[in-house]
């Protein structure tokens, strides 16, 4: 029987920064790209700063434009949510919270979503299970368990380039792994039992013992 090739998982990413381009795009950025080394991927990125105009006067969501009720239904249908915001008076953007007030309540049940967020310093880094978490655990999805904060020595002219943030960031999608793929499988399995095709799966990779390797969080 002739092997089906893995389907791509479709990542969609959301960027909560207000400027563009930004430290939080970049390192939203690094992730995928780290992320596409070791599964295969269908990325889409949401930009709340090209997208802010279209939704900050709505209140509910029948009031908003067709992008960006596109873009909501781009999130309810991803496989892996990557979400990040920059830290703005001590939480992330209200336009980040803004744009997931209008996504469905259990459209992300069970979703995996890798939580990231940059600032100026260290001091902020606990907006990852302060502000992100807490957010995301009222979806009810399937917050990753290591999230990635950069600060900004991280980077050099927008770009990644600290040895220790990239490392974070391949931890946190090797110590992921396995819920992504425990929760992928499940969805497709469903999907598949719905469709009436058979129960085969795609393989996603199994992460090594060392890719799963205790890292260090902060520079």
């Amino acid at each position: 029987m002739t092997q089906t090739p893995p389907q791509p998982l479709r990542v969609v990413a959301v960027s909560g920064t207000l400027s563009s381009p930004s430290k939080t795009d970049a390192l939203v950025d690094a992730v995928l790209d780290e992320l596409a080394l070791v599964l295969p991927i269908e990325r889409h990125v949401i930009r709340v700063s090209e997208l802010g105009p279209l939704f900050a006067g709505a209140l509910t969501r029948d009031q908003l434009d067709e992008r960006v009720e596109r873009e909501l239904c781009a999130v309810e249908g991803a496989d892996l949510l990557i979400a990040a915001s920059p830290v703005y008076r001590a939480s992330f953007t209200g336009l980040f919270k803004h744009f997931f007030d209008f996504v469905e309540q259990y459209a992300l049940v069970d979703v995996p979503v890798l939580l990231a967020a940059t600032g100026g310093s260290e001091r902020h880094a606990l907006i990852l299970e302060h502000s992100l978490r807490p957010l995301f655990g009222f979806f009810q999805a399937l917050t990753l368990p290591l999230g990635v904060y950069a600060h900004a020595s991280d980077f050099t002219d927008r770009r990644v380039t600290a040895p220790l943030l990239q490392e974070r960031i391949r931890a946190a999608i090797a110590r992921g792994l396995p819920l992504i793929r425990s929760s992928v499988d499940e969805k497709r399995r469903i999907e598949r039992a719905v469709s009436g095709v058979g129960d085969e799966l795609d393989a996603l990779p199994t992460p090594t013992a060392q890719d799963a390797a205790p890292v260090r969080l902060y520079s």
